[in-house]
């Protein structure tokens, strides 16, 4: 086995999250979840980066056009975000705005998730590889058409270095410990994750 392998752990100093185009439109498109479930998964990475206050950047691509508004929840989530909607570019990298918001964090981790995949999540993804950040897309809080055209985003971007995690093993990650916090995130597990519940039931009934 090669011991050249390094395991670059998803830290909370160090990371930031980027949300792009969770756009009324373009969620519309996502089918390679059911629409429960992909929203459940959008909120629970949300309520991670702000859980573990790390910095959000919220992006959106011509909401004039049929991508529509960011989905409100977000916007109301994070009120004081850097909110950047991008008037044409389709790789948000692109974008002088987000990527002064970006290096404006001062972190090298950054978490991605969006919509769809292939585009609006692969893009900026591979973009930020090539400018020397750890990126980490997670692969549940970004939809696409259907699983194949998802599958061929995941190993492009998988080949250029990008981490795929889903964003339950993001929080995990960040908070590396129970003993940091157990009630906090066993919370919001809860609030995402129905049969969770039940472990955070029973803990707190033998308190």
């Amino acid at each position: 086995m090669s011991t050249s392998f390094k395991y670059t752990r998803l830290s909370k100093d160090d990371a930031a999250c980027l949300l792009v185009d969770h756009q009324s439109g373009l969620i519309s498109l996502v089918q390679d979840f059911s629409p429960g479930e992909f929203k459940n998964n959008v909120l629970a990475l949300a309520a991670s980066a702000k859980y573990f206050q790390m910095p959000t950047i919220l992006t959106t691509s011509f909401e004039e056009g049929p991508n529509g508004p960011l989905v409100p929840e977000l916007k109301e989530m994070f009120p004081g975000a850097h909110y950047i909607p991008r008037p044409g570019q389709i790789n948000a990298w692109d974008n002088q705005d987000f990527v002064g918001a970006v290096k404006q964090t001062g972190r090298k981790q950054l978490i991605i998730a969006g919509v769809v995949t292939e585009v609006c999540v692969a893009f900026p993804a591979l973009s930020a590889i090539e400018a020397g950040y750890d990126v980490f897309v997670v692969t549940d809080a970004s939809g696409t058409f259907n699983e194949v055209t998802r599958h061929a985003a995941w190993a492009r971007m998988a080949a250029a270095g990008v981490q795929l995690m889903n964003w339950f093993s993001v929080a995990c990650e960040l908070h590396r410990d129970w003993r940091n916090d157990i009630e906090g995130l066993g919370a919001l597990f809860s609030n995402h994750i129905p049969n969770y519940r039940n472990l955070i039931t029973s803990y707190l009934a033998r308190k």
